[in-house]
């Protein structure tokens, strides 16, 4: 077979397809008397199998999980994909934490302008060193003032304190609230957030299906390979 008899099936230049093997994302290919390049079968079975675990894991996953699985190095290739499997749970779980703690919050009330620590502080009835506090931790980002130093918090800072604050009076913990931070700052806001979820969740499920076709690809080429001997690099 020819590069370009692998890249057709998947829509790929046949330079990408050089660039794969020289990468070790496919078994050295064996070379005619003028230097051309013959792939077989089992190429095509290993392209295909990075093709599918690219869908499910990402390209740098796949690489690596291949790359492990040509150097005779399967053990490493599953811990691989097991770290990756790992990712998707923990992303569920943030996905499930986030809407657990949704219908917690009380609607945030709109602030224009910016505040300092102290009058922020005393707003909430909070001491100063609890907003520094959730600082240090990561939770909130506020500016500094460059002629004083202070802290300067504008209104998506004093949105996010606030909603810090009510999730601390509900008894969550810090490490529980940083998720659920990190996806208001993402979607721009409590509400668009939760018109959001369901979209995550898709996305989830769509990754969780790739996973598994992944697998049964990555399983035929371990199979087929069991029986193939590759061209020693």
């Amino acid at each position: 077979m020819r590069p370009v008899d692998l890249a057709r099936e998947h829509g790929l230049s046949t330079q990408a397809v050089r660039n794969y093997e020289d990468a070790g994302v496919l078994p050295a290919a064996a070379r005619t008397a003028a230097g051309y390049r013959c792939y077989t079968p089992l190429h095509a079975r290993a392209l295909r199998a990075f093709v599918a675990l690219v869908r499910g894991h990402g390209h740098a996953t796949a690489t690596s999980v291949m790359r492990a699985v040509n150097r005779d190095a399967v053990d490493d290739a599953l811990r691989i994909i097991d770290d990756s499997h790992c990712q998707l749970r923990e992303d569920r779980r943030t996905v499930r934490a986030v809407e657990a703690v949704l219908g917690e919050l009380a609607p945030v009330a709109a602030v224009s302008g910016e505040m300092f620590i102290g009058p922020l502080a005393a707003r909430l009835g909070l001491r100063p060193a609890t907003l520094r506090k959730w600082e240090a931790a990561g939770l909130v980002r506020p500016r500094r003032d460059r002629r004083t130093g202070y802290r300067v918090y504008d209104a998506h800072d004093v949105r996010d304190v606030m909603l810090i604050h009510q999730l601390r009076r509900g008894g969550h913990l810090l490490a529980q609230i940083a998720p659920l931070i990190v996806q208001v700052r993402s979607a721009g806001g409590v509400a668009p957030l939760e018109s959001t979820l369901r979209g995550w969740h898709d996305r989830l499920s769509v990754r969780g299906r790739a996973m598994l076709a992944g697998a049964a690809e990555l399983d035929a080429y371990l199979r087929e390979r069991a029986t193939t001997t590759p061209v020693s690099r």
